[in-house]
């Protein structure tokens, strides 16, 4: 590395606000530091990611991103306003009622499902995930829209 990459470097850490930039490379290692940066020092790490479904249960760990993990569906308490089960998403993502565009959905309203049963695909950072009811009941309500986003946690589907 010489004092023209260097100076590049340091021109990107003022352009960009990072006041910190370390780097290892075959025996050479430098570390830059800018005195007026603005903002707190950003760090990018490769950490596990926790989640915890319901409260007081343990989190799960994965190291995966976790968009491109299949999670299952977290049902919440019976709704009151309803007095039925919500069934929630369990990521952000693009939802789709049926396996493709030309054939019938998952889930109708007034049909049974036992935790087994897909009822959905979301679509995440180009990957397909299949959704389990992961209860059982009627379906009295489906309440996301075909090919439309969802987000963490949003109410897809009613049951009693």
């Amino acid at each position: 590395m010489d004092i023209k990459e260097i100076r590049t470097l340091i021109d990107l850490m003022k352009k960009n606000g990072v006041a910190v930039f370390k780097m290892e490379r075959e025996g050479f290692k430098i570390t830059l530091k800018t005195a007026g940066a603005v903002g707190p020092t950003q760090y990018v790490t490769n950490q596990p990611v926790f989640s915890v479904s319901e409260p007081g249960a343990l989190p799960a760990i994965s190291t995966e991103a976790p968009a491109s993990t299949p999670a299952p569906a977290a049902p919440s308490a019976p709704a009151a306003a309803t007095g039925g089960i919500e069934i929630k998403s369990p990521m952000v993502g693009t939802f789709y009622s049926a396996p493709s565009p030309d054939s019938p959905a998952f889930l109708t309203v007034g049909q049974q499902v036992t935790p087994d049963t897909v009822i959905c695909i979301i679509e995440a950072m180009k990957v397909m995930n299949e959704v389990k009811a992961e209860v059982s009941g009627v379906v009295t309500e489906i309440c996301a829209e075909n090919g439309k986003p969802v987000q963490f946690g949003q109410t897809l589907f009613r049951l009693k």
